[in-house]
């Protein structure tokens, strides 16, 4: 593990949710509908950075844009709350806000940068004029003079020369374009910026670029950050916290050290073990046997049992839920989804309590 880049995130920000997502569930169809997410509960915090990995088809962007009420059919929120805190302290839930309102709220409030940004681009306009319209449309008394002074003011604080507001997307490179997306989204002074796996198309070089200037803006304007991806590695270097998906649940929420350093949850430590290190011995990768369930018939018990070098009698009966490790000294406000860390659940089910593995719970 000492190959890892060493994470960004020292502690925990102090408690000042800015978007609580309490017990959000959605399903995709409708006569025989698939639970894709059951019962999440996230916090994020004000100024964090909150990474979400997980493989794909685990649920992230699924859960951002359910979030944010940006998911199309067959999806269909079946219930649960997303409660956004304002600069004042006005609390309102996302899913409850009627159409107006939530037009309003988008841009201002949260703002996402989707992952395709040639595809979110209208290759027909100018990047200039497509960053000012965002602005006019929830500023009316904006005049377009004014709007277009703002986008190449967006364009040089995310290091793009504002001589390029008059370029179309086809003349940025992939980078330049994602920049681009990260300027209109911060048009409006957003509080929480969601970020659905923004470097997946870029290489290593341009991703470490963007990754900076996300950790820079977020410094410099203090908003809140939710940054999606399958690659734990990125996040390790970014995020203040870590929130691991598998099967559209959450399994692990934790301080970005305490990932790094101590997982607690079997999966966490095969995410962590699946990618090369970057100097140090070369060692043999783990990775993670099989592959993710099926969400239409889900093993009963544990989801991720099926592939589980730890599994034990009761992960096939009982299905495990987010509880603080039964590991001393670990910090009491991280989170683990697993039966060796819930002996309690484990007994009154009528089985036997089994120790947690040492490489889980010292590294």
């Amino acid at each position: 593990m000492s190959a890892l880049p060493e994470p960004r995130g020292s502690a925990r920000p102090a408690h000042d949710p800015v978007l609580e997502i309490k017990n959000l569930s959605v399903d995709y169809g409708y006569d025989d509908p698939t639970h894709v997410l059951r019962q999440i509960s996230l916090t994020l915090n004000r100024g964090e950075v909150l990474g979400l990995a997980g493989e794909s088809g685990c649920g992230k962007s699924t859960l951002a844009y359910a979030a944010t009420r940006l998911l199309p059919p067959p999806g269909l929120i079946t219930g649960g709350e997303v409660i956004f805190t304002d600069r004042d302290g006005g609390k309102s839930d996302i899913l409850a806000l009627n159409d107006k309102d939530l037009r309003a709220s988008r841009w201002q409030d949260m703002a996402i940068v989707f992952q395709g940004a040639m595809n979110s681009l209208n290759p027909v306009f100018r990047i200039g004029r497509q960053i000012a319209d965002a602005i006019t449309a929830h500023e009316p008394a904006t005049t377009k003079k004014d709007a277009l002074a703002r986008a190449a003011d967006l364009l040089d604080l995310v290091g793009i020369n504002p001589d390029r507001a008059r370029d179309f997307p086809h003349q940025l490179s992939g980078g330049m374009r994602q920049r681009v997306m990260i300027a209109m989204a911060l048009a409006l002074d957003p509080q929480v910026l969601i970020m659905d796996e923004p470097t997946t198309a870029l290489d290593v070089v341009m991703q470490r670029q963007i990754v900076e200037q996300i950790a820079d803006l977020r410094d410099r304007l203090g908003f809140s950050v939710i940054f999606i991806t399958h690659d734990v590695s990125l996040l390790i270097e970014i995020a203040d916290r870590i929130a691991i998906m598998y099967a559209g649940e959450i399994v692990e929420d934790a301080v970005a050290q305490d990932v790094y350093r101590r997982p607690r949850h079997p999966y966490s430590d095969g995410l962590l073990h699946s990618f090369p290190p970057l100097r140090g011995a070369r060692r043999e990768l783990g990775g993670i046997p099989g592959s993710p369930p099926d969400m239409a018939n889900l093993p009963t018990g544990c989801p991720f049992r099926d592939r589980c070098a730890f599994a034990f009698d009761a992960c096939a009966h009982i299905t495990p839920e987010l509880v603080t490790p039964a590991v001393p000294g670990d910090d009491p406000r991280r989170s683990v989804a697993c039966l060796r860390h819930d002996p309690a659940r484990v007994a009154a089910g009528g089985f036997a309590p089994v120790p947690v593995p040492d490489q889980l719970a010292l590294r």
